[in-house]
């Protein structure tokens, strides 16, 4: 796992052959992530779908 730290003006972002995904990170009292990225990039939290590798991705709403 890469753990990167970012000051509140600053973003991270990863290069696709499908365009850009940004992140953006700001710290107040909890962390907060802002994710600008294609519609069909599928963005999952954890507590509400568990990653399992075994299974196939759900199709995507638009």
């Amino acid at each position: 796992m890469l753990v990167l730290s970012r000051k509140k003006t600053e973003a991270i972002t990863l290069y696709t052959s499908d365009g850009p995904i940004t992140v953006r990170v700001v710290r107040g009292e909890q962390v907060r992530l802002g994710i600008e990225a294609p519609r069909h990039i599928r963005i999952c939290r954890e507590e509400i779908e568990p990653h399992n590798e075994n299974t196939e991705p759900a199709p995507i709403a638009a």
